[in-house]
C-alpha cells in the first residue's frame, strides 16, 4: 500500500483478474487475482492491516488503517482449501491494460 504498512509478494502467473460489481468491489475499483493462501507471503506483520467483513462474511477482506488501500482479501474455496485475492492495482509493474478481466455479479448473490 502507499503507505507502506502492508507488503506482501504473491507467486504465479496473472492469467485473468475479476471485476465483481458487489457493492465493496465496485467502490474501490480492485481487479482481483486468485491464488492459492500459500502463494501470498505477507512482508509486513498482520498486525498492521484491518480486516472488515460484509454480506456473507466469508471472506476477510484487509485493508490499510492509515492509508484506505485493500491490498488483498482471504477466504476458503468451494472445496475448503484456503485462497486469497489479490488486488492487482496493488502490484508494481502489472500492465493491467494487457489483463484478460472476467466480469462477476457479486451484487445478485
Amino acid at each position: 500500500c502507499p503507505s507502506g504498512r502492508i507488503a506482501y509478494e504473491a507467486e504465479g502467473d496473472i492469467d485473468q483478474v475479476v471485476a465483481c460489481n458487489c457493492s465493496m468491489c465496485s467502490r474501490r475499483g480492485g481487479l482481483l487475482w486468485f491464488v492459492a493462501r500459500q502463494a501470498l507471503k505477507l512482508k509486513t506483520s498482520e498486525s498492521d492491516y484491518s480486516t472488515y467483513h460484509f454480506n456473507t462474511h466469508k471472506l476477510d477482506h484487509h485493508f490499510c488503517p492509515t492509508c484506505g488501500i485493500s491490498p488483498f482479501s482471504e477466504g476458503k474455496k468451494p472445496d475448503g482449501s484456503a485462497m486469497a485475492s489479490v488486488n492487482v492495482r496493488c502490484l508494481e509493474g502489472v500492465d493491467l491494460a494487457s489483463l484478460k478481466v472476467m466480469p462477476y455479479d457479486g451484487r445478485s448473490l
